[in-house]
């Protein structure tokens, strides 16, 4: 779940680990400071915390080497990428990509997350109500990104 949630973030593996790794180092020098309430959510502010830290740091890494060959290897092809069409994920994922990043993350926590919007808003920082008109608003502006353009009514331009 905190992978997924920071690979939605930094749309990076190494990244996403290292974002990860951080998160979980963090949540074990606080351990002392949980309460025992909504341990996902407890875990996803820390990423979303810690990822906007690394934001605000961020600079060039300068010993990137560009002729170093044990950069990202491309990951096996598995029987789920074969069956599933690549046509859709990638509309689901344009769709996805084009949200406001509010609307984005509300649907990342609880759709693709599967937390509850308690937790979500937990994790946000925001009102229960704002968690359920943003994923309302989302979740339509996917549905109208995913419908066939033939199916839309055309309205007339002046």
């Amino acid at each position: 779940m905190l992978f997924g949630t920071a690979y939605s973030l930094t749309r990076s593996s190494s990244d996403a680990e290292d974002l990860v790794q951080d998160t979980l180092l963090r949540a074990f020098r606080a351990i002392d400071r949980f309460d025992g309430a909504y341990p996902k959510a407890w875990l996803l502010t820390i990423l979303r915390n810690t990822n906007i830290n690394r934001a605000q740091k961020k600079t060039p890494f300068l010993f990137d080497d560009p002729d170093d060959p044990s950069g990202d290897i491309a990951d096996e092809v598995t029987p789920e990428d074969i069956i599933v069409e690549p046509l859709f994920d990638a509309a689901v994922q344009r769709a996805l990509d084009d949200l406001p990043g509010s609307f984005r993350s509300v649907v990342d926590l609880v759709d693709v997350n599967g937390l509850t919007y308690a937790e979500a808003a937990e994790a946000l920082e925001i009102p229960l109500g704002t968690v359920m008109s943003r994923l309302h608003r989302a979740r339509r502006r996917i549905r109208q990104r995913l419908a066939p353009t033939v199916n839309r009514p055309r309205t007339p331009r002046r």
